[in-house]
């Protein structure tokens, strides 16, 4: 099984880098990652030289498309999370993906799973959740038959925009800022946890189908934050601030940033109310359950992957 070429489109990334860190420890070495963000890519090569790493614009045709002739694993990742310019999201999670499937079917790839998102059942409406929803019923159309794994925010090694980000921030900052009460409730997922979902997929061939892979923990953003800083040991103030002003701030950072860490879009569905099914995924896929601290703890304090910091 070990031997099996795996092909990650966008496995730069958070998902990515656990994931090839966990096939690599299980003994997998036939991994083939193409993503265009050239700095993780860096980190990658660096953290796991003795894999296939590949520059790639996945949104266009081009030499990268040769890795799939003897694909027997393809397990899509490649998304457009944050950003303020719509057309990115569509070129990276709808151009690519076309292009993604067309080489699965013509190079006939045994096996495909696909990472949607817990978004494209969210009442939320915004660049990412739109594209989201339309990348998955592309998906299904495709007629491939694949398990579609939903994973809710996830956090863990690497990772550069979600808590990973907000650690960092509160290590620089004096006071760490909370918009309106802070009782926004979510369902974070330890990535660790998803990336043995994957596996699970690969070694026991899941049938087709949808998998809503929620966190089995209702935890508020507020407590989220403070979970963060006693696993960090950061002194920063946490200070609840008005919604109003937050959203103001954001939407002033935004006129500097392309790239902004959050968004008023993502401020937005952050209060968006969603909760997630939570399914019995430690007994279909056999992954246990990491209890919500003892990630977090895993995420800051690895002495391995810990401190390795992917950009933003």
């Amino acid at each position: 099984m070990n031997k099996k070429r795996i092909i990650l489109p966008g496995g730069a990334g958070l998902v990515g880098q656990n994931l090839v860190a966990r096939l690599k420890a299980k003994g997998y070495k036939n991994i083939v990652v193409l993503d265009k963000h050239r700095t993780n890519l860096a980190v990658l090569k660096q953290v796991q030289p003795d894999i296939t790493v590949e520059y790639a614009d996945l949104a266009e045709p081009g030499d990268w498309q040769r890795h799939f002739i003897d694909a027997e694993v393809v397990v899509m990742l490649q998304a457009q999370i944050g950003g303020n310019d719509y057309q990115e999201f569509v070129r990276n999670n709808l151009d690519s993906t076309r292009l993604i499937l067309d080489a699965v079917k013509i190079n006939k790839a045994p096996y495909l799973v696909h990472i949607s998102s817990s978004v494209v059942e969210s009442v939320a409406d915004d660049f990412y959740t739109n594209t989201k929803k339309e990348q998955e019923r592309r998906v299904l159309e495709s007629g491939i038959s694949c398990p579609i794994l939903r994973p809710t925010l996830m956090f863990g090694w690497f990772d550069r925009k979600h808590l990973g980000w907000l650690s960092r921030f509160m290590k620089k900052a004096p006071v760490f800022p909370i918009p309106g009460h802070g009782r926004y409730m979510r369902q974070p997922l330890y990535v660790g946890d998803f990336c043995n979902i994957i596996i699970s997929c690969i070694e026991n061939r899941i049938a087709g189908g949808i998998y809503n892979i929620s966190g089995h923990e209702k935890v508020d953003y507020i407590d989220i934050i403070r979970e963060i800083k006693h696993a960090t040991g950061a002194r920063a103030l946490i200070a609840k601030i008005p919604y109003s002003l937050f959203y103001t701030l954001l939407w002033i950072w935004g006129l500097f940033d392309k790239n902004p860490p959050f968004t008023t879009q993502q401020l937005a569905a952050l209060g968006a109310k969603d909760e997630f099914e939570v399914i019995d995924w430690p007994g279909i896929f056999g992954v246990p359950y990491t209890p919500f601290a003892k990630a977090i703890d895993e995420t800051f304090n690895d002495p391995t992957y810990g401190k390795v910091v992917l950009e933003f």
